[in-house]
């Protein structure tokens, strides 16, 4: 292995069984000067990913009125289509990541046998957790679960021969109680194991290939056991170019959900109108501010903004819980994981399904756009992760934000089903998406700062997304240096705010959903292949003693 030029990656503590190769990270970078500004950037993956988005956004803006019906039926194509594919790979990941946590594979520690943490556990599930979920959660929080258990409520319904009802399974035709179980299960299907599985799978590939083996924080290293020396050439670039482009494109959809939740409660509070232009100018100064998280950097930027979010959150959460149904929300919580554990066999299954409209409406669409997400989240984890054991990486990865993420559905969730149940407050089961939430804090006490807080969740959950996003799209774009100029991060965190526009202004959420889907489809194949060539890298890892692997890290 090369010890001249690391791109920025700390060297191994300890035992590692690095590859051995030639190739030095930058290597084929170009680095140039434009006016005051440094650029070192892998000449192809920039240059193909750069155009082909700048493109995108070309026509998408050029031809706004022909590109919206376009992408809502390639989206409904994709997920009518492709959803058995989709469901087969999620299920892929839980089980590959279970069994790693009981396999002696879990005593692989990240960045070798000797290596610690750099980050308190603290400081790193903060971050994991703003980048995995952020504006999911603020805007999905009471909608999703409302919409499961109206849905479920309502019943089935056929029309020539077709079910076209949207909820889950078999429904629970006018029996609140069970509509409620089966309503909050399948909203922790779409929120738990699942999608942090995605997560910690290419997290812990991009982690081990870079960390242990040597080799750049890029998503082709993780193939090097299967390509070998060709994820330096053409095999490479077309796996990073994949990944930067979906990347970006499954960042935009959830900045086209926060714009979208951010207008609607600046409408709610202060009757600002509800407009294109309203969610243009909040993508613009969101961006605005993100540039200057960027420029601060990793320590100063993304983590201090993820600490203070979560703590807001946090403080939003105890409110909804000690004012809401509080005893309600804490049997809720464990009746809800026992609900979900009894319905995931049902909801898991990738064919046969009566309930299309779920599954793929919902469920298919979900899954790709975690996916999507993936080559963010999964090496901005990465990053963060250095001095974890596989099995505390997992652990923490998977199951603590699986965890809160029912508590948190369970809370707000919980108590727009309650408000519903036991007050006859209608206003949030009649309720658009993103006005739900506001709806449901409508009847709390302090509802316009309640409110304000919601819209300022989601505004700085936007901030670290754009950040953090840019920060790895730059990693990949970079040819895998972490050192790259700030100028390049500020490039990407610009390109991903233009994306959000030119789908906002060519469709709104079913633009960006389309693209989300169409970039997740090809992705989930790369994933696939990523997980058998990262069980290959950890078998011939050297793992601590087992005494070793038990004493306590920060």
């Amino acid at each position: 292995m090369s010890t001249d030029n690391n791109g920025g990656i700390q060297r191994p503590d300890g035992k590692v069984n690095a590859i051995d190769t030639d190739y030095q990270i930058g290597q084929d970078n170009v680095a140039l000067k434009v006016g005051p500004f440094g650029l070192d950037i892998h000449n192809r993956v920039f240059a193909i990913s750069g155009l082909a988005i700048v493109l995108f956004v070309i026509v998408t803006l050029t031809f706004r009125q022909q590109v919206e019906p376009f992408f809502s039926g390639l989206r409904a194509w994709l997920v009518s289509n492709m959803d058995w594919f989709f469901l087969s790979a999620g299920n892929v990941f839980v089980v590959v990541c279970l069994v790693l946590i009981v396999t002696p594979l879990g005593r692989v520690r990240i960045g070798g046998t000797e290596a610690t943490p750099d980050y308190s556990y603290a400081g790193w599930l903060a971050m994991l957790f703003a980048a995995g979920m952020g504006i999911g959660l603020v805007f999905f929080g009471v909608s999703e679960p409302m919409s499961h258990f109206s849905a479920a409520l309502n019943g089935v319904t056929i029309e020539n021969g077709v079910r076209t009802d949207w909820a889950p399974l078999g429904a629970a035709a006018g029996n609140t109680e069970a509509a409620s179980a089966l309503g909050m299960a399948a909203t922790i299907y779409h929120w738990a194991l699942h999608p942090w599985s995605i997560y910690a799978l290419l997290a812990l590939g991009l982690a081990i290939f870079s960390f242990n083996k040597g080799l750049p924080l890029t998503m082709r290293s993780i193939f090097y056991p299967l390509f070998g020396e060709r994820i330096w050439g053409w095999t490479g670039h077309i796996i990073d170019i994949l990944a930067v482009v979906a990347t970006v494109f499954g960042l935009a959809t959830s900045l086209g959900y926060g714009a979208s939740q951010a207008a609607t409660g600046l409408n709610f509070l202060f009757g600002i109108p509800m407009t294109e232009t309203t969610q243009v100018v909040l993508i613009v100064i969101i961006t605005a501010l993100a540039l200057m998280s960027v420029v601060a950097g990793l320590d100063s930027g993304v983590k201090r903004l993820s600490e203070i979010n979560m703590g807001v959150a946090a403080l939003l959460l105890l409110f909804v819980i000690v004012v809401g149904p509080t005893m309600a929300i804490f049997t809720g919580f464990f009746e809800n994981i026992g609900a979900y554990l009894a319905n995931i066999p049902a909801l898991s299954v990738p064919f046969g399904r009566e309930d299309v409209n779920y599954s793929q409406g919902w469920t298919a669409f979900y899954w790709a756009w975690w996916i999507s997400w993936s080559p963010f989240v999964g090496m901005f984890i990465a990053r963060v992760s250095r001095g974890r054991s596989v099995r505390e990486f997992i652990v923490c990865v998977i199951l603590i934000p699986s965890t809160v993420c029912v508590l948190w559905m369970t809370a707000f969730g919980g108590t727009a089903i309650s408000q519903y149940v036991n007050d006859g407050y209608q206003a949030v089961f009649n309720a658009e998406l993103p006005l739900k939430l506001f709806m449901m804090l409508d009847v709390m006490p302090l509802t316009e700062i309640t409110s304000l807080v919601g819209i300022v969740l989601v505004v700085v959950f936007f901030i670290t997304s754009a950040d953090s996003g840019s920060l790895v799209i730059d990693t990949i774009a970079a040819g895998g240096k972490v050192d790259a100029p700030t100028p390049q991060r500020v490039f990407w965190c610009t390109f991903e705010g233009l994306v959000a526009i030119a789908l906002m202004l060519g469709g709104g959420l079913a633009a960006a959903q389309a693209m989300a889907v169409t970039t997740g489809l090809p992705f989930t194949m790369v994933l696939l292949v990523a997980t058998v060539s990262l069980i290959k890298g950890l078998m011939d890892e050297p793992r601590p003693k087992a005494k070793a692997g038990k004493k306590a890290h920060a």
